[in-house]
């Protein structure tokens, strides 16, 4: 005998945003959506969350002008200190979460790595925060020191460039020569876990 076959469900999805009814308080707009789901899925929220929020709009309006008068900023960001905080706005990065992206220091991070106990790699890092362009550095380094030079993704899934050998004697002078825009003070060694400035 053959099992009966469940019906399949019916879903309703929302007029106005496209998701399930049930989700639409997850969706992009869920205000908009009210007015709908009072109309064709009443019983699928309690008659509290489909009520009309524009008291509560008014009220959040309202603590905004104060909010205003007294210089502190709103909810959406703007400030009547004005241009100032709009410059320091744009300079911090926000990612997913709030968490906010600092910017990365200008320097030249230059490291020793030893594997198999003889051979060594030299790590270039930072290079591009100059405006320099890693292909071409990586080609005059190799072209340089004779060797080996090739641009790779750090362990933080940044570009480096990689040189095979021993470089750190010259390297200084080089990169200060080659390219003027990179100070001298800005350029650092990693020598036992500690960062050490080059000059």
């Amino acid at each position: 005998m053959a099992a009966d076959k469940p019906a399949p469900v019916r879903v309703l999805y929302c007029g106005v945003c496209g998701l399930p009814a049930e989700y639409c308080e997850f969706g992009p707009d869920f205000e908009r959506c009210k007015p709908w789901l009072r109309a064709n899925a009443p019983g699928v929220y309690p008659d509290e969350l489909l009520a009309s929020s524009s008291s509560a709009a008014a009220d959040v309006d309202k603590v905004g002008e104060r909010l205003q008068g007294v210089g502190i900023s709103a909810a959406d960001g703007s400030t009547s200190a004005g241009d100032a905080s709009a410059s320091k706005q744009e300079e911090v990065k926000r990612l997913p979460g709030g968490k906010v992206k600092k910017k990365d220091k200008q320097e030249v991070v230059i490291e020793k790595i030893v594997r198999n106990k003889r051979k060594c790699v030299t790590v270039v890092k930072g290079l591009e925060l100059f405006g320099v362009k890693l292909s071409d550095a990586s080609k005059k380094l190799g072209k340089k020191f004779a060797t080996g030079a090739s641009v790779v993704k750090g362990p933080t899934e940044k570009e480096q460039i990689d040189v095979q050998g021993d470089i750190s004697y010259d390297i200084v002078e080089f990169i200060t020569d080659t390219w003027p825009d990179v100070p001298e003070s800005a350029i650092f060694f990693i020598e036992d876990g500690r960062k050490v400035p080059a000059a």
